[in-house]
Parts: structure tokens; C-alpha cells; sequence
């Protein structure tokens, strides 16, 4: 008994482990957006960190446009890098999980 558990504990661990060196290397997967009309270009990584906005000086004459630009590329870029981050920690995750009655359901 106690060496299944501490089998499981290693498991965990090493899950554990597995999750933080691919959040490490999320930071190094870039996501680029650009706004339908190229005027404005984003980059995040897929820990959802910006890293570089690029825009075209058309924009900077309109305030408004400029923001509603900046929201609209900003969330699409969000929602990608969420994807591809929620995507690969839960592989790993539950790759690295060791089987527990009932957790089946918690990395899908």
C-alpha cells in the first residue's frame, strides 16, 4: 500500500515538474495577431505576456480607433495564446498523472 502511494507521490511530483518547464518554455512560444487591415500587429507569448505592438501611423491621428483597434487585435491574440497554454499544460498534466480512481475527468 504505502508503496503505491509513494509511487503516486513521485508521479505527482514529477507531474508537477513537467507543468512548470513547459509553462517555462510557453514563454518562449510567440503568438502574432494583426488587425484585419494590417494597420496594427501584436505579439504575446502563450503565457499571455505582451511582447511587442507594432502600428501604423494612420492610426495615431484617431484616439478612438486606435483603442478599439488595440482591443480587438489584444483579445484575439489573448484568446489564441490561452488556447495553445491551456492545451499544452493539460497534456502534460495529464500525461504525468498517475491513476487515481476519479480524477479521470479533471485534465480533459
Amino acid at each position: 500500500m504505502f508503496g503505491d502511494l509513494m509511487g503516486m507521490m513521485g508521479k505527482l511530483k514529477e507531474a508537477q515538474e513537467k507543468v512548470a518547464a513547459t509553462k517555462k518554455r510557453l514563454d518562449t512560444v510567440l503568438i502574432d495577431e494583426e488587425s484585419s487591415d494590417g494597420l496594427l500587429r501584436v505579439t504575446i507569448t502563450a503565457n499571455r505576456e505582451l511582447k511587442s505592438i507594432v502600428l501604423d501611423d494612420a492610426l495615431l491621428k484617431d484616439k478612438e480607433q486606435l483603442e478599439d483597434y488595440l482591443i480587438l487585435t489584444l483579445n484575439k491574440a489573448i484568446e489564441k495564446a490561452t488556447s495553445v497554454h491551456e492545451t499544452e499544460i493539460s497534456a502534460v498534466a495529464k500525461e504525468g498523472m498517475p491513476n487515481i480512481p476519479g480524477m479521470d475527468g479533471l485534465f480533459k
